[in-house]
């Protein structure tokens, strides 16, 4: 399970390592183009029941962190769907982005469903 430390905050966002390198590449672009916007995610089974969403701009700390030491292969088809959701008025949603089938390549494996998305960043907001 990849990490995603948001601000000053020392509670990290909890992603599948190859779900984090989509959003990673989707937040670098954005945020290199000085775009705001917001990340959106369902509590993960450890939290209490509902959901968070963060502010996501350049002035703001992030640090990614992965599990695995090589390079997740990267899907081009779900790249494309994070980017738009990123650039709508929802913002970039994980549980939506999970929810939805991705055309994965064959060398990408698939997202695991159910998996624990992420901890409340609520008080470092």
């Amino acid at each position: 399970m990849a990490k995603l430390f948001y601000g000053t905050s020392t509670e990290p966002i909890d992603i599948d390592d190859r779900m984090l390198a989509h959003v990673k590449v989707v937040v670098a672009t954005k945020l290199r183009r000085g775009e705001s916007f917001t990340l959106s995610w369902v509590h993960g089974p450890d939290q209490p029941v509902g959901r968070s969403t963060i502010w996501l701009q350049p002035s703001i700390p992030l640090r990614f962190v992965f599990d695995s030491e090589q390079p997740e292969a990267l899907d081009q088809n779900l790249l494309k769907r994070l980017a738009n959701d990123a650039n709508s008025s929802r913002g970039l949603s994980l549980d939506v982005a999970l929810a939805e089938p991705a055309t994965a390549s064959a060398s990408a494996r698939p997202a695991p469903q159910g998996q624990k998305v992420a901890r409340s960043l609520a008080r470092a907001a």
